[in-house]
């Protein structure tokens, strides 16, 4: 895998990506090249005419993007890939039909964008028909023994069975995990598999007690041929972008890298924050009003809901929203918000699915209260509940909470004990590996989460 803005992303997936950027400004330069002729240099070079590939290619891999096309989990089935492949290439040709519609000086060439497009179709079409067979070959597909028999070995081999786009063939004794388990059984097995031909390619040691029970000498004459060996924790980390709690120890977080939370980094942080809330409330101002009227006019209350929210290291602040529910809505205690919650309004629910309702916290960003990015604050009436059952949950206070966060671009919205330990889970990650370039990365990954309208309810 390849670890990019401190995510990790299959090899698979970016090299799909790097030759559909070839794919689709080559489509268009060939049609430019074909059309224009002898004049191709001067439309390319001094009329703009690569610049203008390069916005077609960038757009259309966006598109690709939100029609989740490098994220082969989200997507059911192999014939609603080539639907939503069709879907951005129509949506790419009714783009550029408009554009150059309203601004004639878009066009590279008379029929260079139809043409362009018209191959496009063709090529990646044949592209990923190509690419499916690819990668479906056994040289192409990394052979992973899970040593374990308990719950989490369960675990990891339903994930990689579930995620074709990683490339890993889960093999075992009998392509199961066994249930008895037993060091001489794995013994056994792990003494065969440097028999094998090819041989076993990655050891991922799920084993729930290690205590006397792992069989060392066989993992270590393993790694000395070359065979990688590594924790499921790990791997399930590079995997789900998430830090898993079960088995989780205070030395794994001692020893481990990550968790580099230093001032030069909290200031880069607080200084985008800034920037970046203050560009967006410009933007939101001029909708304000009308926003505030809705509120007013759907139910009676308040237009602003102030609710007390725990910040960085337990320091308590008001956090500000468009009200959402109906007046009293908490008159008998504070009661965790829930999906379809009947409390929200009819327009409450559209703003929390569109994010309208947390403009207002953007005046919490620039205060200091919270950052632009960072994990959900939560109420006080809750923290001390969450820290006593979860472990590892006060964590998430080392720094600001945020308006958006890796959990909220991850994970469904949580409503219930259970949901929120998943939800810690991607906190510790992205507080692990907290950098400048994941919280970019979540910024635009936050914009595909409210154009799609995922995530809270």
């Amino acid at each position: 895998m390849i670890r990019l803005f401190n995510v990790y992303y299959p090899t698979r997936s970016i090299v799909l990506l790097l030759f559909e950027v070839l794919l689709i400004s080559g489509s268009f330069l060939l049609a430019a090249t074909f059309l224009i002729g002898p004049d191709t240099y001067i439309s390319l070079v001094y009329e703009n005419g690569m610049l203008k590939i390069v916005s077609i290619t960038v757009f259309t891999l966006v598109l690709s993007y939100y029609f989740d096309l490098y994220e082969p989990q989200r997507i059911s089935g192999r014939w609603e890939i080539y639907f939503r492949l069709l879907l951005v290439l129509s949506v790419l040709s009714f783009v550029l039909a408009a554009l150059v519609y309203f601004f004639p000086g878009v066009d590279i060439g008379r029929y260079v964008l139809v043409s362009g497009v018209s191959i496009l179709v063709i090529t990646l079409i044949i592209w990923r028909r190509a690419y499916e067979w690819i990668i479906g070959l056994s040289f192409f597909r990394e052979r992973v023994y899970v040593l374990g028999s308990g719950e989490r070995a369960h675990s990891i081999v339903e994930t990689l069975r579930s995620r074709r786009d990683v490339g890993m063939e889960v093999i075992t004794g009998g392509n199961e995990v066994a249930p008895d388990g037993g060091l001489e059984r794995f013994a056994t097995e792990l003494r065969a598999f440097r028999k094998f031909k090819p041989p076993v390619d990655r050891v991922v040691v799920a084993m729930e007690d290690r205590r006397g029970s792992m069989p060392v000498r066989e993992l270590l004459a393993l790694r000395l041929c070359g065979v990688v060996i590594e924790d499921a924790s790990s791997l399930i980390e590079r995997l789900t972008g998430k830090v898993p709690l079960d088995g989780l120890n205070p030395s794994a977080l001692i020893f481990t890298e990550g968790f580099n939370v230093k001032a030069p980094l909290h200031f880069a942080r607080r200084l985008i924050s800034s920037v970046v809330s203050l560009i967006a409330l410009t933007i939101c101002l001029p909708f304000v009003p009308f926003i505030a009227l809705g509120v007013r006019l759907s139910s009676p209350g308040p237009i602003f809901f102030r609710q007390v929210r725990v910040g960085r290291r337990g320091r308590q602040f008001t956090l500000f929203k468009f009200r959402t529910m109906a007046q009293n809505a908490e008159a008998n205690g504070a009661v965790w918000a829930a999906k379809n919650d009947p409390r929200v309004t009819p327009l409450g629910r559209f703003m929390r699915k569109t994010r309208l309702d947390e403009i207002p916290q953007l005046w919490n960003v620039l205060r200091g209260d919270m950052a632009f990015v960072g994990p959900r604050p939560e109420r006080p009436e809750f923290v001390q509940w969450l820290t006593s059952e979860i472990p590892y949950y006060d964590l998430r206070h080392i720094i600001r909470p945020g308006l958006t966060g890796w959990a909220q671009v991850r994970y469904q919205y949580g409503a219930s004990l259970e949901e929120t330990r998943r939800k810690l889970e991607y906190d510790l990650y992205y507080v692990k590996h907290l950098s400048v370039g994941l919280d970019l990365l979540i910024m635009f990954e936050t914009i595909k989460t409210i154009v799609l309208r995922r995530g809270a309810q």
